[in-house]
């Protein structure tokens, strides 16, 4: 019988270090991106040529008026004063009013974010659920008929803009055959009797039993979030595609074969599970973008989510707006890029 590998205490002391040096490293270089972050935003508001005063009080104001809203507005300090008073505030989260809306902008990306989480996770389980099998069957069956069509769908899916796809989505389904609802989130008869919960309409739906609402909400979303997942879908077949391929063409996939391994429990038990890592942080990544690139397709189909929001503020000149949007959109990639590096010590023991 063979003795089971003894932890000392030395051994297990320098695990602990090693643990608390990762977790500062880890800290810090979070902190530190977000106030790079935080920076940034803050600059590129001050250069863009928008007078935030004129965009409240409108071109027509006095001297006397706009003097005093840009004293209130603190843009009479000096640059590194604002920069301290914008740093202050976007640690907690404030980023002043909206100049459209009259209300902090924060309270705004609250109201408008569950509309595009809801959208953004539609479409990458679609994307995900599509994409991972086409990429795999891609590789195993590669130079067939199917691998040249999963590979011309991806160039044709990555030529084509997003409003177009959503015009003529709107034009097919909705408007010629009719199999889908139109644009906005949910019909107008349905819009009131949805109680106010999660935010996400499909859970709230299905949690009060209103079942009709509930399918007139996935009647709304099905669309644009295929479009966005379809989007995804090239991406992610694309990227497993090469990855699988790179596996099968390893030693040991020869080896499994060699002792009867049949081919399916070779890719899928395998080979699959060596490239896991590498998938997770490509859906991760293509979640990321679809959270920060929804805007055309929000824009398209009404979708009163966040990129909707932001076109809006961008149109009227709102910098608060804009500045707290982009800082949200910099949190997610970073807060995403944590979960990656999070899931790369789980899925592979050879990263802790």
């Amino acid at each position: 019988m063979t003795d089971l590998p003894v932890t000392t205490d030395d051994e297990r002391r320098a695990d602990r270090r090693a643990f608390v040096t990762r977790a500062l490293r880890l800290i810090i270089s979070v902190a530190v991106t977000l106030l790079g972050l935080i920076t940034l935003t803050f600059f590129i508001g001050r250069l863009l040529p928008l007078d935030p005063v004129l965009a409240i009080l409108g071109d027509n104001v006095s001297q006397e008026a706009y003097d005093r809203m840009r004293t209130q507005l603190g843009l009479d300090q000096p640059i590194w004063v604002q920069y301290w008073m914008y740093l202050t505030k976007a640690l907690t989260l404030d980023f002043g009013m909206s100049l459209t809306s009259s209300r902090p902008v924060v309270e705004d990306i609250a109201r408008v974010f569950p509309a595009t989480i809801e959208l953004a996770t539609v479409a990458i389980f679609i994307g995900t659920f599509l994409g991972i099998p086409a990429g795999v069957l891609a590789a195993m069956y590669r130079g067939s008929i199917f691998d040249h069509m999963i590979r011309l769908f991806s160039l044709v899916i990555y030529s084509m803009p997003n409003f177009w796809l959503g015009l003529m989505g709107l034009m097919v389904f909705y408007a010629g055959l009719g199999w889908v609802a139109g644009p906005g989130r949910i019909g107008f008869v349905y819009e009131f009797s949805v109680a106010p919960g999660t935010g996400f309409l499909l859970i709230d739906t299905a949690l009060q039993g209103n079942w009709d609402a509930f399918k007139n909400v996935f009647s709304h979303i099905i669309l644009p979030a295929s479009l966005l997942g379809f989007g995804a879908m090239a991406y992610i077949s694309r990227m497993t595609r090469s990855f699988m391929t790179e596996q099968l063409s390893q030693e040991y996939i020869i080896t499994a074969r060699v002792k009867g391994l049949s081919w399916a429990r070779t890719v899928w038990g395998h080979a699959f599970r060596n490239i896991a890592v590498q998938l997770a942080t490509v859906v991760a990544l293509s979640y990321a973008f679809l959270l920060e690139g929804a805007v055309l397709i929000e824009t398209v189909f009404v979708w009163p989510g966040f990129g909707r929001y932001l076109t809006t503020a961008l149109m009227a000149g709102d910098m608060n707006a804009v500045v707290g949007c982009t800082l949200v959109v910099g949190i997610i990639f970073v807060v995403i890029n944590l979960i990656c590096d999070l899931l790369y010590r789980v899925l592979d023991p050879r990263t802790r």
